[in-house]
């Protein structure tokens, strides 16, 4: 068998057991300035104590043995040492240019690591996830305050960004790629693009691992996002494996993972924080105690992979690993196909929905006074019709630029921006609908939900159709699990008329 099929075959067997937090394990060695510049970075025109990934360059038998620490307390997984190792997050340091390499000398690390422990112990197989951090950007947030539009990383900087982390990664040797702490989900979706796209390119395969992450007592996301909303967002990458970590410790899961078991058809994960830092910046839940809480979720059948995040150490491992040798992994449920779609909350359509509520006032061939303001440039009172749709019980938005005198590729992503900060509006799916390609491309960098697109006829014949697919949230391939992603057209709210046209969900 071959390392994914190694993988597959371990998760169906066992709960598997994922490492602990590199940095919390960093922070014990007491390294100074000149540990993380090493002879390689000694005149490094900036500060580097921090940069803990570049420490694979100039510190990497530190490295090494914290992996191999993590690996003899059981872990069954190890993560690179990767979480910032992508262009745009290393731009802060002036090191943008030395992503790939870092990528693959981190990966090299991990798999040295590896091996020598399956030379050691070779009872079972070992794997290596590639760590894809969030970045220290959101596409979906602006940074500005007088701006709710703008953004300062465009959805094809990050695509980029992690195809190039991506093939570091695998070129060093990992056996699946770890997209993690998602805070911002179109972040996320980048992430699929761009490493989808480099499979593509390459004819390289690798599973995917795909963690969100809790930010507050209100289950949601820094972008919003429910637990259940983040995972219909990114489930046409078909991830191997589907969780939770970070966020406010183990026990603050319960309610999150629930809602995920129930309706993520992969193998579910989960690696908490050892809860808050205290006033000193510390960890408090104990090896023991958070071994506990996570020996409850397994035995009530949640659980397929368990590790640990900030503040958790080898002794949690070894603890977790102990806690959970007697229990049987999780099942993979089979969730009835229904379509299902998410703004900021989730949108399941089932027989018992009835039909849809499609709100069409934000839609410039559908609503003259809509139309006035995109055209005078009011984007906040043409939110506020957008808000009076969801208010007046819309279940998605129609939004809709094709208006000879208004540049619909510009128009779209300013006004979907706009409506990304308004939870009362976000919270719905959007339906993105043009009879142009460019502008719905254009709508589906900026949406982080499920969406639907509607209008794009196949008066170009099926061919030139299915070719479009390459194209950023249409790329899904859909699965036996899963319905099409071409979904019947609902009904509408408004009185404007049908045309027959396709609707896809993306």
């Amino acid at each position: 068998m071959n390392r994914t099929e190694q993988l597959q075959a371990q998760l169906g067997q066992r709960i598997l057991i994922l490492d602990g937090a590199m940095g919390t394990m960093i922070q014990q060695y007491r390294l100074g300035e000149a540990d993380f510049r090493g002879q390689r970075f000694a005149d490094w025109p900036s500060d580097l104590q921090g940069n803990n990934d570049l420490l694979v360059l100039t510190q990497p038998d530190i490295i090494r043995a914290i992996h191999l620490a993590y690996l003899e307390a059981g872990a069954d997984l190890i993560e690179t040492n990767t979480f910032n190792a992508n262009a745009i997050s290393l731009s802060d340091y002036g090191l943008e240019g030395l992503a790939y390499e870092m990528n693959v000398a981190a990966a090299r690390l991990a798999a040295q690591a590896r091996d020598d422990m399956e030379r050691r112990d070779p009872s079972r197989p070992r794997f290596v996830a590639g760590a894809l951090g969030p970045t220290n950007r959101t596409a979906t947030i602006s940074p500005d305050v007088n701006d709710p539009s703008y953004r300062n990383v465009t959805f094809d900087e990050l695509a980029d960004a992690y195809a190039e982390a991506a093939r570091g990664l695998v070129d060093g040797g990992a056996d699946l790629l770890l997209i993690e702490t998602i805070f911002d989900t179109l972040n996320a979706k980048a992430a699929i693009f761009g490493i989808r796209r480099y499979f593509d390119e390459t004819g390289v395969q690798r599973p995917l691992m795909i963690s969100g992450t809790i930010v507050d007592a209100s289950g949601r996301n820094l972008s919003g996002q429910t637990a259940e909303a983040i995972y219909y967002s990114i489930m046409h990458a078909e991830p191997l494996i589907t969780g939770l970590n970070c966020s406010l410790g183990a026990a603050a899961f319960r309610d999150h993972l629930h809602a995920l078991s129930r309706v993520v058809n992969t193998y579910t994960s989960i690696y908490p924080n050892a809860g808050l830092p205290n006033e000193f910046g510390e960890y408090d839940d104990t090896p023991e105690y958070m071994a506990g809480v996570l020996r409850d979720y397994a035995a009530e059948g949640l659980l397929n992979v368990v590790g640990g995040c900030c503040g958790t150490t080898p002794a949690h491992i070894r603890a977790f690993a102990e806690a959970l040798r007697d229990l049987p992994p999780r099942p993979i449920p089979t969730p009835p196909p229904y379509a299902r779609f998410s703004g900021l909350e989730p949108l399941v359509i089932t027989p018992e929905t009835n039909f849809v509520n499609v709100g069409e006032r934000t839609n410039v061939t559908g609503s003259r006074r809509f139309a006035k303001l995109i055209l005078a440039g009011d984007y906040n009172a043409a939110t506020d019709v957008a808000r009076q749709q969801v208010d007046s019980g819309a279940q998605i938005i129609d939004i809709n630029m094709d208006e000879g005198m208004l540049d619909a590729e510009a128009a779209m992503p300013r006004f979907l921006n706009l409506i990304a900060g308004e939870p009362d509006i976000a919270r719905v799916p959007v339906m993105l609908d043009s009879s142009k390609w460019s502008v719905i491309e254009a709508g589906l960098k900026c949406v982080q939900g499920k969406s639907v697109v509607n209008s794009i006829s196949l008066k170009e014949g099926e061919a030139e159709f299915c070719a479009r697919r390459g194209w950023p949230g249409a790329m899904a391939r859909p699965s036996s699990s899963w319905p099409s992603t071409r979904t019947a057209r609902p009904r509408r709210s408004s009185s404007a008329s049908a045309s027959p046209t396709a609707s896809t969900a993306c």
